[in-house]
């Protein structure tokens, strides 16, 4: 079973909305900081943003703050990414991960080993 199952990509233009699932099929520790990074052709994987499982706290990256909001629902199995006001630049696969190495800061890709297949975003202009 695939531990981690995003969905929710598509088409949109800019200026609209997605709101992306990431399904966990494992448990997610309180502890956990469960991750959404994106990664465009040609470039780095790249954090958007994470919540601290267990306090339900949420932390952005700059370019996220204020467009986009990570949430969970109460089964404690689904984590969310609504994308408001997208814009081109938003174009990448986005994936969810979860933490399983030591040694790395929680916003670096390397921090993380358990990881979705990835859902495409495409914004057009």
């Amino acid at each position: 079973q695939v531990p981690l199952v995003e969905s929710g990509g598509g088409l949109v233009q800019a200026g609209g909305s997605l709101r992306l699932s990431c399904r966990a099929s494992v448990r997610i520790y309180s502890s956990h900081f469960v991750a959404w990074f994106r990664q465009a052709p040609g470039k780095e994987r790249e954090y958007v943003g994470a919540m601290r499982w267990g306090r339900r706290s949420t932390y952005y990256a700059d370019f996220a703050k204020g467009r986009f909001t990570i949430s969970r629902d109460n089964a404690e199995t689904t984590v969310y990414l609504q994308m408001d006001n997208l814009t081109p630049e938003d174009t990448a696969v986005y994936f969810c991960a979860l933490p399983g190495k030591s040694g790395y800061d929680w916003v670096d890709s390397r921090a993380y080993d358990t990881w979705g297949q990835g859902t495409q975003v495409t914004v057009s202009s």
